[in-house]
């Protein structure tokens, strides 16, 4: 039976990578570009009404209201009644490492071993992942693609939703390296929430076993920061070496967390290495704000669309937690980690925060800009300024709302991005065989 599973997921495979082969990504544009008359979004909380933004070889060169157009061979789309967002940032995700979870050639998200700093998700990026196009149709442009697996699970890379291979797709390599914290809590029946049918003890205190993990980790970055100090190096440490980017201030180290005490260790991380520490997951973040803000850390939430932590928590607290942040002056971002809708429902957990507490322009901000600056790559993206890179989503109606989030256009760097997927084409396929056309 095993078998014969394992023979129709390959098959599943074989069919998905035949889809979406017109779809190519964009060649590069080198000349004028003009979005006119749109309620432009900028991403750091201006709306700005009926207003043109002009793009110059890829660079957003100016915006304002009734910008010149001139008449020569220029592209000019009319964003007239329409929104013009900056493009989403998916900051946490290991899209283009795993296609079909369960067929093991299709997945290459983890590696053996516990610390593995030296495991770049870059290199192993599938540009021709058909998980990426949906995710363009909803506004999403970039993403922060993370490996999985033991304690140092790798390091983390930006890039951008329209290329060929990784090297095209790569928008800021190596940003980041990830740590999976211990759990330091027990859980009984080895569930989430609690086992059914009978909880059982566990084999050993999870907390004291963490709280060893935790130094044995401490230990390694502290060998990793003597080794980055060392002047004469007999022998190079590959590990060792995919580490120097935290200590020179050029990477920073993203953990894993969700509960309090976590969190506190995570601070405890930060202030004993020097190291710029971001906290991803969070649940338990707003329990904290304070901390965070003082000790300048900041969060991706990585899911709105849960339970709470504990039992007696509100049912809605996931919703509240970005007002919280927010008001507690935290940065932070949000990010969809859901398996089941696979990234989709970013700007849609954004529109919730906005229902519970947040501003639209708040939330915005909080899958734009504030992701942008958490990743590094605020100084070319993440907003509508001049300057930066030219990667605009132009939807109908209001991009957090599921019912109106219609985007006709998109541009990475300039480029006009092809909106179209394997969904869309089964959709029209299926209309013209039941002549619904």
């Amino acid at each position: 039976m095993k078998k014969i599973f394992n023979l129709i997921m390959s098959l599943a495979v074989m069919v998905t990578a035949v889809a979406q082969e017109t779809v190519y990504p964009a060649k590069e544009y080198k000349g004028l570009l003009f979005i006119k008359n749109g309620t432009v979004h900028v991403g750091n909380g201006q709306v700005l009404e009926n207003t043109t933004v002009e793009v110059r070889d890829g660079k957003i060169f100016r915006i304002g209201v009734d910008l010149p157009i001139p008449m020569d061979d220029v592209r000019v789309f009319d964003a007239t009644g329409k929104h013009v967002y900056p493009g989403l940032i998916l900051p946490n995700t290991y899209l283009g490492l795993v296609e079909i979870s369960t067929v093991r050639a299709s997945s290459d998200a983890s590696e053996i071993g516990e610390y593995n700093p030296s495991v770049r998700s870059i290199v192993a990026y599938n540009t021709d992942s058909k998980l990426i196009n949906p995710l363009r149709n909803v506004g999403i442009l970039l993403a922060c693609v993370a490996p999985e697996g033991g304690s140092i699970t790798g390091t983390s890379s930006v890039v951008q939703l329209d290329a060929w291979n990784w090297e095209d797709a790569a928008y800021k390599m190596d940003n980041g390296i990830h740590y999976n914290m211990p759990g330091l809590m027990a859980r009984p029946g080895g569930g989430r929430f609690g086992g059914f049918g009978g909880a059982q003890p566990p084999a050993s205190d999870p907390v004291k076993t963490g709280m060893e993990e935790i130094e044995n980790f401490k230990s390694f970055l502290k060998e990793a920061k003597a080794y980055h100090l060392s002047v004469d190096k007999k022998e190079t440490n590959l590990r060792f070496e995919a580490m120097k980017g935290l200590f020179e201030k050029k990477q920073k180290l993203f953990i894993h967390c969700d509960i309090v005490r976590q969190i506190l260790m995570a601070i405890d991380i930060k202030n004993e290495l020097g190291v710029d520490v971001v906290i991803v997951g969070g649940q338990e973040s707003y329990q904290v704000a304070d901390l965070l803000k003082k000790n300048n850390i900041p969060v991706i939430l990585n899911q709105l669309l849960e339970l709470p932590t504990l039992a007696d928590d509100l049912v809605d607290q996931p919703y509240r937690t970005p007002a919280m942040l927010q008001k507690a002056g935290v940065l932070f971002a949000l990010n969809d980690d859901d398996a089941t809708t696979r990234y989709r429902n970013l700007p849609y957990n954004a529109g919730t925060a906005a229902a519970y507490g947040l501003s639209k322009e708040e939330a915005l901000s909080a899958i734009t800009l504030n992701a942008a600056k958490i990743l590094g790559i605020d100084d070319r993206t993440g907003s509508i300024e001049v300057g930066k890179d030219a990667n605009i989503v132009v939807s109908t109606g209001d991009i957090l709302d599921m019912r109106t989030n219609n985007i006709t256009h998109a541009f990475i760097q300039g480029r006009t991005i092809e909106l179209n997927d394997k969904q869309k084409q089964l959709y029209e396929r299926y209309k013209y065989k039941y002549s619904l056309k």
